[in-house]
């Protein structure tokens, strides 16, 4: 089968990348930049999804499209880049898919666009999204927007669609660090108060297989939650007993923690300078994003190996990414398990 994947040089895609490219299937990738030896197996075209040009180029003679291209950011000055990629260009990709006679689209979504309350409780693929509490988180709000008008497009045209939302991506590969700074900024010590939100992750080579499966399996039409469930403080816990960081000092009721955040961050700007943390993370940090994985183990066969085992190897592949005097604050027992002694 020859399939195109969007955003393929980015942590999902190289990891997904390889393994349908093991499976036998000709793997064309659509990315700005050009791809790293983890696709070395692909075609590659190099443009962005607002050159119509180059998609139509890639889209030639494609049984199927996985489309990963996107943008994860907290900074009110990427709202706009963000409804363009995850609405304007997706709304003209499903076009040119439509016209090019593809005959499944996947989607990666994000569990924040179902799965995410001011209160700690379970969610599934079958609540509404969250809008209420994410509408001014510009990121969400987009990914909202991008479920939604890909679902009515692809029921208004027959075209088979899965859409799969994992929660925050861990483990190894992250070479932007776009998905694991949660864990990088927790090393540098960025974190000052604890949060009093719950989050759930899960590990890309988990979500790798699981988008695997969904060429063949899965709900059509419908959405697929992946991950594990933990409060953020038990996150901290578990990463300080792993590497003798001690988790964020600071024990601040919820309000509290967010005036302080956008104290800090106004604080920042008048100084010329960016936060440690933006604001609207720390909001984040005050939710929960809990809910129940049952859906995508039926139908996509995705199992979450052991949470420890997706820290461990978070943690090991950042540390072998960023150099020991950069990161002062770390144990020197830290520094020599990333130099192998």
């Amino acid at each position: 089968m020859k399939i195109l994947v969007t955003g393929a040089t980015g942590f999902l895609g190289s990891h997904l990348v390889p393994r349908l490219i093991a499976r036998g299937h000709h793997v064309r990738t659509l990315a700005r930049s050009q791809p790293g030896p983890a696709l070395s197996g692909a075609e590659h075209i190099q443009g962005s999804l607002d050159d119509r040009d180059a998609v139509r180029r890639a889209l030639e003679g494609v049984d199927a499209v996985y489309h990963l291209a996107g943008l994860v950011s907290f900074r009110p000055k990427d709202s706009r880049r963000m409804y363009q990629l995850h609405v304007d260009c997706t709304r003209a990709l499903l076009s040119d898919v439509r016209a090019a006679g593809v005959g499944r689209f996947i989607l990666a979504s994000t569990s924040g666009a179902i799965a995410v309350s001011k209160e700690p409780r379970i969610a599934t693929e079958e609540d509404d999204h969250p809008i209420a509490v994410v509408g001014r988180w510009p990121y969400y709000a987009s990914k909202i927007f991008e479920e939604q008008l890909t679902t009515e497009f692809c029921r208004r045209n027959n075209l088979p669609l899965v859409i799969l939302n994992p929660s925050l991506l861990l483990g190894p590969g992250d070479d932007r660090l776009s998905s694991t700074w949660t864990i990088s900024k927790f090393l540098n010590r960025d974190i000052p108060a604890m949060p009093n939100g719950g989050l759930s992750f899960v590990d890309v080579r988990d979500t790798a297989d699981a988008f695997v499966a969904a060429l063949e399996h899965g709900e059509l039409f419908g959405r697929h939650l992946m991950g594990v469930n933990m409060s953020l403080k038990e996150f901290y816990e578990r990463l300080s007993r792993m590497t003798g960081v001690p988790p964020p000092p600071l024990r601040l009721p919820k309000a509290l923690n967010i005036l302080g955040g956008k104290l800090l961050e106004k604080w920042a700007d008048a100084r010329g300078e960016k936060p440690a943390l933006d604001a609207q993370e720390i909001e984040i940090g005050e939710h929960f994003f809990y809910f129940d994985s049952a859906k995508a183990e039926r139908e996509l066969g995705f199992r979450a190996r052991d949470p420890q085992e997706t820290l461990y190897d978070t943690v090991q592949y950042i540390l072998q990414r960023i150099p020991p005097d950069s990161r002062p604050g770390l144990p020197g027992k830290l520094w020599a398990t990333r130099k192998g002694t």
